[in-house]
């Protein structure tokens, strides 16, 4: 009989002793207990597109994807991804040898930090930035060097110096992600194109989380990093169903790059899920295939709702940085006297009877995100009327 032992060594990993409950899940379990609206979680609250969801359930009944589908997807979804990418940007990939599907886009990311990173690589990510960002860099044994996007003139931008002077010798990777979650921002033409003179003079690989690359207001353009110049064989591209089509619990996210690239993420991805989604991937392949107008009226549903909830924000008081694309907006609570995100968002359900996120989990520097808190308004007009009206309890 063998002799127990003890040990103080805690069980989590160190690597992700930072990274507790998110947030997400504890501000969607304070929406329940106190009945409040839920504008902190990016999910809709109706399905996608009714002939989507009858392709996946055809799917199911001729039994194509219900046992384990083909490693890197099913061929009609890799040839779907490679036709969306042609027809919209103009970028060839062979469906083979350069398209990877994933159990969406968080695994896409997981997989290709893992396999693109050692030990000791610094990856350069704009703050905010999503919460995976952070704790995939980490168990990847990377270490990230955040570059912060800044209020200017209504919306937050990307200084170039700081993002130049943040390179070192250490840089493998820029973790890039336009339209860009959670401030709204889209980067600029020439913002992109400082960004990949920067990867190819100083030979950086690029991560690129493009998921909302279908959601972009007003003046603004979704611009792919792989279409510039010295681009398309460094950069790994990130696309998910889930935001464009509103089926976010089917997770069919996808990788387009060079050869290279894809063998090396498919190498970690395979021992991540392996294989998902097997039908959804039928789906996902005939959703690709819409025609334009189911694209543009997709846009301008969510533009109504985004000009609905800011100009309720604006009138309950917070300053409202307009998002340019995505479906979040990102707010100033010092108006309202308030600065700490945390203590706002968590008294906001009692307040107003509204649950949003603060906007300090995205950030390394904490103070910089300290008074800013995110919307999402990717719910029914219905339920944004509903919570714009509650929230007029803050400016009485």
């Amino acid at each position: 009989m063998s002799r127990m032992t003890s040990s103080n060594r805690p069980l989590l990993n160190r690597r992700l002793t930072e990274f507790g409950t998110t947030i997400f899940a504890e501000m969607s379990a304070l929406a329940l207990q106190t009945g409040s609206i839920n504008l902190g979680q990016g999910f809709p609250d109706t399905d996608g597109p009714e002939e989507v969801r009858e392709a996946a359930v055809r799917a199911l009944r001729d039994g194509r994807g219900n046992q384990y589908p083909p490693g890197p997807g099913v061929p009609e979804l890799r040839t779907a991804i490679a036709a969306h990418q042609e027809r919209r940007y103009g970028l060839s990939y062979d469906p083979d040898a350069e398209v990877l599907v994933t159990a969406g886009a968080t695994e896409a990311i997981a997989a290709s930090l893992l396999a693109l990173l050692e030990p000791g690589d610094e990856v350069i990510a704009l703050e905010p930035y999503y919460d995976s960002y952070a704790a995939c860099i980490a168990m990847a044994g990377g270490t990230r060097v955040p570059v912060t996007l800044r209020p200017d003139e209504g919306s937050f931008r990307l200084d170039l110096d700081e993002l130049r002077a943040a390179v070192t010798d250490r840089t493998r990777l820029l973790l890039i992600n336009t339209p860009h979650n959670p401030t709204g921002t889209v980067l600029t033409r020439e913002e992109l194109t400082a960004i990949a003179e920067l990867a190819v003079e100083r030979d950086l690989l690029v991560v690129t989380d493009e998921v909302y690359e279908h959601l972009v207001f007003d003046e603004a353009a979704h611009l792919p990093l792989a279409t510039f110049p010295g681009m398309r064989e460094r950069t790994v591209t990130i696309g998910s169903a889930g935001k464009t089509f509103s089926f976010t619990g089917w997770k069919v996210g996808w990788v387009t790059a060079a050869p290279g690239l894809v063998t090396a993420v498919r190498s970690a991805k395979q021992f991540l899920t392996y294989v998902a989604s097997g039908p959804f991937q039928y789906a996902v392949a005939e959703a690709l295939a819409m025609p334009d107008s189911y694209f543009a009226d997709f846009r301008e549903d969510m533009l109504a709702k985004r000009d609905l909830l800011a100009a309720g924000l604006a009138d309950a008081g917070f300053t409202v940085f307009k998002p340019a694309g995505t479906y979040f907006i990102t707010t100033d609570i010092r108006p309202l006297g308030e600065s700490d995100g945390f203590a706002f968002c968590r008294a906001l359900p009692e307040r107003a009877g509204v649950v949003a996120i603060p906007n300090a989990v995205f950030y390394d520097h904490r103070e910089a995100g300290a008074p800013f808190v995110r919307f999402a308004f990717c719910k029914q007009t219905g339920v944004l009327q509903e919570a714009v009206q509650r929230l007029k309890a803050l400016a009485g």
